[in-house]
């Protein structure tokens, strides 16, 4: 399948994402549904589809919703829906935790271009590869979850094991819920009060003797409009106090990354991850065309945030008329880490802008720093992210201006202390 995805060009438009509140809805008796995956009914469609021919909305958009499984190479067995409201086109990726491949619309992408071609099936990753590392193998989508469990770097760390004594583990990379098949699936169309496509799912982060997990997700779009959004609630199901941990690694590059690309935000104190980082923190948030030999530099930021707790944070390109931007509350993701990878091309040129529950450090370390929450038994956990894609400088002036506003004149401090990450 190609990644790439087609879209209307348009100019001067935001779009918004939002990962927020209640998942557990109910269905209105007049909204469309059709279950696409339930391991509770036995159910699983290789492939579905619906458009404006079928179900008749009383809108003017040529929509659609289409579910394929792929086949061929590791991505065979995969299943990706694709939604087209009329104006945007997104694709998610049920087998992969949910994940979201890329959306598209007009000439700006959310996206990268990695060196994994291939939407490679779960079956196919063994996490424990090169050290942990095994994540990386199917690492190309332009939204993925770290979690649930745990969220950070490799290594060791400390749990009770079946006979209550403390025992140690090997954690790997970022997590299992990007690699965990989505246990039930769903398309909900509301046709009042006003259209919508909603794509429902839920991945379970279970076992015997470990956590009980389960992540609800609810990615849905009004017919005709420029924004979608992604509503998250992660519950512990087990009769004891649970830590977790989330991060959203959104991953950008071309036409939003290329040398004289800038990150701002609102920032109250930015420290880097480590003493490599640390020689060019003062240009943390400026970035470099391609480089061959580059070593990628990650940056911890803590952010300045409104009266409601909300702050603002945003990349754009060299021209200043191509932008993203990301608007969240610092009580629900207090942290976050700015990844800068500007290697060659062909090795994967690319940044992540990442909110989370904490910094990607191992959990034992983060533990340490006092940044892995706890659900106490049968409690849920909410989060709301909003993305904005912004055309033209005017739009792209109007959100730095916002972001301005945030800092209010203080000084952002640089500390050349690194984060302890190792």
């Amino acid at each position: 399948m190609n990644n790439s995805l087609t879209f209307r060009r348009m100019a001067g438009f935001v779009l918004v994402i939002t990962v927020f509140s209640t998942l557990v809805v109910a269905v209105p008796d007049t909204a469309f549904q059709k279950t696409l995956t339930s391991v509770a009914r036995n159910i699983h469609l290789d492939s579905w589809q619906i458009s404006n021919r079928e179900l008749d909305l009383k809108t003017k958009s040529a929509w659609s919703v289409k579910k394929l499984t792929l086949h061929g190479g590791k991505q065979e067995g995969v299943d990706v829906i694709v939604v087209n409201n009329g104006k945007l086109e997104f694709t998610v990726i049920p087998t992969r935790g949910m994940s979201v491949l890329e959306a598209k619309l007009g000439d700006i992408r959310l996206g990268w271009n990695s060196p994994v071609k291939e939407i490679v099936h779960p079956q196919f990753i063994n996490l424990q590869s090169r050290g942990g590392l095994g994540w990386l193998e199917g690492f190309n989508e332009w939204m993925v979850r770290c979690g649930l469990e745990w969220a950070g770097h490799p290594g060791k760390d400390k749990f009770i094991n079946n006979t209550g004594d403390e025992a140690e583990m090997d954690l790997t990379l970022h997590g299992k819920i990007g690699n965990i098949p989505a246990s039930e699936v769903e398309v909900v169309i509301d046709r009042t009060p006003t259209p919508r496509i909603r794509i429902r799912g839920r991945v379970d982060e279970r076992m015997f003797y470990g956590p009980k997990l389960q992540l609800w997700t609810e990615i849905s779009t009004e017919l005709g409009a420029s924004t979608f959004r992604i509503e998250d609630e992660v519950t512990n199901f087990s009769v004891y106090e649970q830590e977790f941990q989330v991060i959203y690694h959104a991953n950008y590059s071309a036409p939003l990354l290329e040398g004289g690309s800038r990150f701002l935000a609102a920032t109250k104190e930015v420290r880097p991850f480590n003493g490599h980082a640390a020689k060019s923190l003062s240009s943390y948030n400026e970035y470099v065309a391609p480089t061959k030999n580059f070593v990628e530099q990650v940056y911890g930021v803590i952010p300045f945030a409104d009266d409601q707790n909300r702050t603002t944070v945003m990349l754009h390109n060299a021209a200043g008329d191509k932008a993203v931007s990301m608007t969240y509350s610092v009580e629900q993701l207090p942290y976050f880490t700015l990844w800068k990878n500007t290697t060659a091309i062909e090795e994967g040129y690319v940044t992540g802008l990442e909110p989370g529950t904490g910094f990607p450090a191992n959990r034992s370390i983060e533990r340490q720093a006092g940044r892995v929450p706890k659900l106490k038994p049968n409690e849920s956990r909410k989060f709301a992210i909003e993305f904005g894609i912004h055309s033209g400088k005017q739009s792209v002036e109007q959100a730095a201006a916002g972001i301005s506003k945030l800092q209010a004149g203080r000084q952002a401090q640089l500390n050349p202390q690194p984060i302890k990450v190792e």
